[in-house]
């Protein structure tokens, strides 16, 4: 598929492109979005040339991760945030967020409107949030934009060779006032 665009009252997502290799390399220099993503480490002007002129574009191609960069309506690069299909109706959301712009609630704002639009135009039912134990900021973003922590999974992630502890967290489409795409039976307490 084409990439989409989405607007917020303060921010414009779109994929990235080469135009922003230079703002997704200085980006991925904090050593804080090295720590709790899995990027490589050290990250090198390749990686973002890959990630921008390859990855971005084969997962919008083939529906398999629809990733878009967070931007001010001035150009500059916030963040980035996407949705990784991992089964039929399931995706999972994850995202970073460049060091000067944290603490603003851009990448909040991201979070919701890329549910939404998961919802709405992509057929998914579940978003799931995923991130390494410890990672208190991530988890605070997925509280603000309504997900249900639903626990921690063991040796879950893994990150750069070493596996990790992570929770685990959801957003249904019920959460933000819209219908789901597939009748949803929650479990009985007997």
């Amino acid at each position: 598929m084409e990439p989409v665009t989405l607007t917020t009252e303060r921010l414009v997502l779109r994929a990235v492109g080469p135009q922003d290799n230079d703002a997704v390399y200085a980006a991925c220099q904090d050593p804080d979005v090295q720590r709790w993503t899995t990027i490589p480490s050290p990250y090198l002007p390749e990686h973002a040339r890959g990630f921008t002129e390859q990855m971005v574009p084969d997962g919008w191609a083939n529906a398999s991760v629809f990733t878009f960069g967070v931007f001010l309506p001035a150009g500059d690069l916030a963040g980035m945030i996407g949705v990784t299909m991992i089964s039929l109706g399931v995706g999972e959301l994850g995202f970073w967020s460049a060091k000067e712009f944290r603490g603003r609630g851009y990448t909040t704002e991201a979070a919701l409107a890329v549910a939404r639009w998961a919802f709405t135009e992509r057929a998914i039912d579940r978003l799931e949030w995923r991130a390494e134990v410890g990672n208190t900021a991530s988890r605070a973003v997925a509280d603000r934009a309504g997900f249900t922590m639903e626990g921690t999974l063991r040796s879950a992630v893994n990150n750069n060779g070493v596996r990790r502890d992570c929770w685990i967290a959801s957003l249904l489409p019920s959460d933000l006032a819209l219908p789901s795409t597939a009748p949803y039976l929650p479990a009985q307490t007997a």
